[in-house]
C-alpha cells in the first residue's frame, strides 16, 4: 500500500494531522469554515423574508435564478482569471466585495424593497463565481499530495459541516434576534475570510512560463482537453446531472418547512441542518469506498447520485418533519460523496495550468442545471404541489445516475483495472 493510500484511510486521525502540521491549508480551511457558515446563517433567513413577505414558492425559485444566472455567465471569465492571475490576491478581493455587498440586505424591509435582494444576490455571487474555482483550483498546491484525498474530504465535508451548523443557527438567530443579525455576520465572516487568504504564504498556483489567450480561445481549450479525455468529461457530466434534480430541490426544501409542516424559520434551519449533516458525513464515506489507487472513483460516484434521487423520491411521501429530516440526510449523504469524488478526481486528472479553467466549466454546468430545475420546480409547485414535484425530481437523479453508469461503462473499467492515472498533457 502507498502512502497516499494510507494516510486516505486515516479518517478523523489523518484529517486532524493535516490541519495541524499544514499552516496554509489550515488558513485556507478556515477561511471557508468562517465563509460558509456565514452564508448560511444568511440565506435561511432571506429565504423565510422572501416567502413571509411575498408568500409565493416562485420568489424562491427567482432568488435561486439571481444567484445562478450571473454565476453561469460569469464563469468563463472567471476561470480564464483563475489561471492567469495571482489567486491569493484575486480571493481576498472577492471576499473584500462580498463583505461590502451583505449589507445590502439590511434595505429589505417590507414587500416594495423586496427587488433590492436580486441585484445585490446577482454582484455578491459573481465574486463567487471567481472566489469557488480559485479554490478549487489551488488546493493541490497547498498540500502533499498523499494528503490531497483527506484535504478534498475536509473541503467537501465543510460545506455540510457548516450547512447543518450555520443553517440551524441561522434559523435559531434569526427568531430570536432579528434578520439583521445574520446579515451582518455573512459581512463579517467574508472579512474574516479575506484576513486568512492573504496570510497564506504558499503559491497557489504553479509558476506559469506561457502566453495566456483569451477568454473565447481559453474555454474552447477546456472543451477540446474534456473531450479529449473521456474520464474529464464523465466528471463534468455527473454534476451536470445532478443539478438537474438539487437545484429544484434546494428551493422545496423552504415550501416543505413552511407549507407543508407548517413552520417557521427554526423548521427551515432543521431540515437546512439534516442536509447539511447528509453533507458531511457523505464526503468522507465516499473517499473510504475509493479503494487502492482510487479504482471504485467512477462506481462510488453513480452509486452516490443514485443515494442522492431515492432519498428525495422519499422526501415526497413524509408525513411529518421526523420522517423527512433522515431523507433528507440520506439524499445528501449520497450529494456529498457525489460532490467530493467526482471533485477529487479532477483535482488528480486536470494539470495546474487548466485546473482553474475545468473548475469554471464544470461550476458553469452544474449552475446551468441547478437554474433551470429551481425554476421549473417553483413553477410546478405552485401548481401541483411541493409532494408531487419531489418525488420527480428525486426519480430525475435517479434516472440519471443509471444512464450516466452505462454511459461510463468503458472509464469505469479501466479506472477499476488502472486506476487513477496522472493528468495528461494539457
Amino acid at each position: 500500500m502507498s502512502e497516499r493510500e494510507s494516510v486516505a484511510e486515516g479518517g478523523i486521525r489523518a484529517s486532524w494531522s493535516l490541519l495541524r502540521r499544514n499552516r496554509d491549508f489550515r488558513r485556507l480551511y478556515l477561511a471557508s469554515v468562517i465563509s460558509l457558515g456565514g452564508d448560511w446563517f444568511l440565506l435561511v433567513p432571506l429565504w423565510a423574508l422572501v416567502l413571509e413577505l411575498t408568500g409565493s414558492p416562485l420568489y424562491v425559485a427567482l432568488s435561486f435564478a439571481a444567484m445562478d444566472v450571473p454565476f453561469f455567465l460569469v464563469s468563463p471569465f472567471a476561470g480564464a482569471l483563475v489561471d492567469r492571475l495571482d489567486r491569493r490576491k484575486l480571493m481576498v478581493l472577492c471576499d473584500v466585495v462580498r463583505a461590502v455587498l451583505c449589507l445590502g440586505f439590511l434595505l429589505i424591509r417590507d414587500e416594495s424593497t423586496v427587488w433590492i435582494m436580486f441585484p445585490v444576490l446577482a454582484v455578491l455571487t459573481s465574486f463567487s463565481a471567481v472566489f469557488d474555482p480559485a479554490s478549487s483550483a489551488a488546493l493541490p498546491n497547498l498540500v502533499e499530495e498523499r494528503d490531497l484525498p483527506t484535504a478534498n474530504a475536509l473541503s467537501g465535508s465543510l460545506w455540510g459541516t457548516m450547512l447543518a451548523i450555520g443553517s440551524a443557527a441561522g434559523g435559531l438567530v434569526a427568531a430570536a434576534v432579528g434578520r439583521d443579525a445574520a446579515f451582518l455576520i455573512d459581512a463579517a465572516s467574508f472579512a474574516a475570510s479575506a484576513i486568512l487568504i492573504f496570510r497564506i504564504r504558499r503559491a497557489l498556483a504553479e509558476e506559469r512560463h506561457e502566453e495566456h489567450a483569451g477568454v473565447i480561445e481559453a474555454t474552447a481549450e477546456t472543451v477540446r482537453y474534456a473531450r479529449r479525455d473521456h474520464r474529464v468529461l464523465a466528471l463534468l457530466a455527473v454534476k451536470f446531472g445532478f443539478g438537474l434534480g438539487a437545484g429544484g430541490l434546494l428551493v422545496l426544501i423552504p415550501v416543505f418547512a413552511t407549507d407543508v409542516f407548517h413552520g417557521g424559520d427554526g423548521t427551515l434551519g432543521l431540515l437546512m441542518s439534516a442536509r447539511g449533516i447528509g453533507a458531511l458525513v457523505g464526503p468522507f464515506l465516499g473517499r473510504r469506498m475509493l479503494g487502492p489507487r482510487d479504482r471504485q472513483l467512477f462506481t462510488v460516484i453513480g452509486l452516490a447520485l443514485a443515494t442522492f434521487g431515492l432519498g428525495y423520491a422519499f422526501l415526497g411521501l413524509a408525513t411529518s418533519i421526523a420522517v423527512a429530516m433522515p431523507l433528507i440526510a440520506m439524499a445528501h449523504l449520497g450529494g456529498g460523496a457525489q460532490w467530493t469524488t467526482s471533485s477529487y478526481g479532477l483535482q488528480r486528472i486536470v494539470p495546474d495550468r487548466i485546473r482553474g479553467r475545468i473548475f469554471a466549466f464544470d461550476n458553469a454546468l452544474i449552475t446551468f442545471t441547478f437554474t433551470i430545475s429551481g425554476l421549473v420546480s417553483g413553477y410546478v409547485a405552485e401548481r401541483a404541489g411541493p409532494r408531487p414535484t419531489a418525488i420527480a425530481l428525486g426519480l430525475v437523479a435517479l434516472a440519471f445516475a443509471v444512464g450516466w453508469t452505462l454511459a461510463t461503462t468503458d472509464v469505469r473499467r479501466a479506472t477499476l483495472i488502472e486506476g487513477c492515472a496522472e493528468p495528461e498533457a494539457a
